[in-house]
């Protein structure tokens, strides 16, 4: 299964949604911009954009809630490490209340893996960034090698970006 997402003004994007509409999908919303996201087996539809391969995922997707998505820079040898960690860090974060959706995906290009979660409303996600269970998926893990080797799985900083899943109206 492959993401594949790109940015636009809300506009665009949501009449490119409406125009293939036999793809399922989400069209996503922050202040500084707009994002169409959707998952299949086949090809982009865009004429530019992102895509990922799907290597971890629980829920199912649906066009309402709050998206997080935190990118993280991996080197190429960190690939298996961090692939590894984040597939079992799925089974800690769906027990969550207001959890709805996890994807790990991996980059098609580039070295930037997302991890994708949704959630009923934001205040879910950040009460799951107050919990045991966050801290422990983010807690420093140390490997056979030691803490300096950990680091090396990382070729720069992460960051989030966040966005809103206006609900379709029907």
């Amino acid at each position: 299964m492959f993401v594949y997402m790109t940015n636009g003004t809300y506009e665009y994007l949501a009449s490119l949604k409406k125009k293939h509409a036999e793809q399922q999908m989400y069209l996503m919303l922050n202040p500084k911009t707009a994002l169409l996201y959707y998952e299949t087996e086949g090809s982009s539809i865009f004429k530019s954009g992102r895509k990922y391969e799907v290597i971890e995922a629980a829920g199912t997707l649906e066009q309402s809630g709050f998206a997080v998505m935190n990118h993280i820079p991996v080197t190429e040898e960190g690939h298996p490490i961090f692939e590894y960690r984040f597939k079992t860090h799925v089974k800690m974060i769906e027990k969550e209340p207001g959890f709805k959706v996890f994807r790990l995906l991996r980059p098609a290009a580039g070295d930037t893996y997302i991890v994708f979660t949704l959630w009923e409303k934001e205040s879910a996600f950040l009460q799951w960034k107050e919990s045991a269970s966050f801290a422990q998926a983010h807690e420093k893990q140390e490997s056979l090698d030691g803490p300096s080797s950990v680091q090396k799985i990382f070729s720069g900083p992460s960051y989030l970006s966040q966005y809103t899943l206006p609900a379709e109206k029907g």
